[in-house]
């Protein structure tokens, strides 16, 4: 193994359909009727508020309920919340598995 070795890319995928479920109820409220507008209005403001989180929220809930899946208790980047989140995804490489631990128990201490 090379110590310059290209970085891994992030396993975790975040999938992005917001944006075109935003636009979808966009063109949706431009036909509405005055009964279905609330709604669609309603509906409009929680699809932009889910495009808005940052990749990194997401994957901070993706590890968060890996861990709760698997009853841990401890803080989000122990060694065994590593081994859970790599027998969870067994493509995720020791990096990939760290860095996401590291990133929830931060989210974790800012919350606290």
């Amino acid at each position: 193994m090379s110590m310059f070795r290209k970085p891994q890319p992030l396993a975790v995928l975040v999938l992005r359909d917001a944006p075109d479920v935003v636009a979808g109820l966009r063109r949706a409220l431009e036909t509405a009727t005055d009964s279905e507008r609330p709604g669609l209005e309603r509906a409009l403001a929680l699809a932009e508020g889910a495009a808005a989180r940052p990749d990194t929220e997401l994957r901070d809930r993706w590890v968060r309920q890996r861990l709760t899946a698997a009853g841990h208790e401890g803080p989000a980047d122990s060694v065994e919340a590593i081994k859970i989140l790599r027998r969870a995804e067994p493509g995720l490489t020791l990096l990939q598995a760290v860095t996401y631990a590291k990133e929830a128990a931060a989210a974790e201490a800012a919350e606290a």
